[in-house]
């Protein structure tokens, strides 16, 4: 099953993958996500990571666990992005970059249980995983939606709103209620202290 927001993007997917690859559904947000998975229970999902309605890790926290395992394919290669869809339960994450036969290829290997990742994002997951750099909670952090996880990260980077808000796919108001709820949610008073906060916790 493929899950993008993207149109376009599943129809070329879609071309791109061996006959030995049957596509039972497809969905362009989370709620469609989670409706589609349920009614066809595919083996495999090829999961977008920033999706209208909260993310690929919202997919992820609202039907796992089950028998069908996910297979995480998106442009981001953000160590947050990657570590969060894994701990989320993904198998697996790949770039968009990755030619036809390679994501057949992942697709099948996930199907049997393998883990697969890009080779420069397994090193993120290597280190988040090791028993050196176990995972410390952050109760602030927790406090956050995953969209508004995604918007902090944008603005640690110094997007503007009118590029968050087209990497996003969300208007810029709704950009200016996420930056709002974040800022109080973490108690702080502009977007350079937000910067500061997100480098502090290596989020950037």
């Amino acid at each position: 099953m493929l899950v993008d927001d993207h149109q376009m993007f599943r129809t070329g997917v879609k071309a791109e993958l061996g006959p030995q690859i049957e596509v039972v559904g497809e969905a362009a947000d989370v709620d469609e996500a989670v409706a589609v998975i349920g009614e066809t229970r595919p083996e495999v999902v090829l999961l977008d990571v920033h999706l209208p309605g909260g993310g690929g890790v919202e997919v992820l926290r609202r039907v796992l666990p089950s028998q069908t395992r996910f297979l995480a394919l998106s442009v981001s290669d953000a160590a947050e992005d990657v570590i969060g869809v894994v701990r989320g339960g993904a198998r697996g994450y790949v770039t968009k970059t990755i030619s036809g036969p390679e994501l057949t290829d992942a697709i099948g290997r996930v199907a049997e249980g393998d883990a697969v990742f890009s080779p420069r994002l397994a090193g993120f997951v290597l280190d988040a995983f090791s028993a050196t750099a176990a995972p410390v909670a952050d109760p602030e952090l927790d406090l956050l939606t995953a969209r508004e996880r995604e918007v902090l990260r944008l603005i640690a980077r110094g997007y503007a709103y009118k590029e968050i808000a087209k990497e996003l796919f969300i208007s810029v108001k709704t950009v200016e209620t996420h930056v709002s709820s974040v800022l109080r949610k973490l108690q702080l008073s502009n977007r350079h202290e937000l910067s500061r906060w997100a480098a502090a916790r290596r989020l950037v």
